[in-house]
């Protein structure tokens, strides 16, 4: 999903891809790829990454009475002539460069991947959150909460609360 950004990409996660355009931010990019029990699958979902985009776009339009936000723009006119390819259309947003705290909302609703070798390594918990002895791995998980997670790593890397206050 480079369409001639090779040269400015500075990060690429599960999902997006991260380029610095200098004094002009830095351009997100969600691609097609689906990441399911921490393995990226080989077969990407058509359009995958212009819904979570368009899904993100939304939330940061709705919330941001509430706090402020990093988009600098996400449409054509907004975006700097490096982003103007069509493939990036849908998929990118110009981002203020700000420190990243790499946190990351995982909300499970089934217990499969990491989340079930937590649970089994710390006898019930998944990040710091104590769940019944009862639990069957890839069952629906009826709890449904939200755990904390390192969005720096390539699978979900849990974190207790304790260590998210610090």
């Amino acid at each position: 999903m480079s369409a001639g950004l090779e040269k400015y990409l500075i990060g690429r996660g599960k999902v997006r891809e991260i380029y610095d355009l200098g004094s002009d931010g830095l351009l997100l990019v969600a691609s097609d790829r689906i990441s399911a029990f921490d393995v990226i699958m080989p077969n990407p979902i058509p359009d995958k990454g212009r819904v979570l985009t368009g899904m993100t776009l939304f939330w940061l339009d709705r919330t941001r009475g509430i706090v402020p936000n990093h988009l600098r723009g996400a449409w054509p006119g907004e975006l700097p002539d490096e982003a103007g390819a069509p493939e990036l259309r849908g998929r990118a947003m110009l981002c203020e460069k700000l420190t990243m705290l790499p946190i990351e909302c995982v909300v499970r609703g089934y217990l499969a991947g990491s989340g079930w070798k937590d649970y089994r390594a710390s006898g019930g918990e998944v990040s710091g959150h104590q769940l019944p002895d009862d639990v069957v791995r890839g069952t629906a998980n009826r709890y449904r909460e939200a755990y904390e997670a390192l969005t720096d790593s390539s699978f979900d890397d849990y974190l207790d609360k304790m260590e998210v206050e610090r």
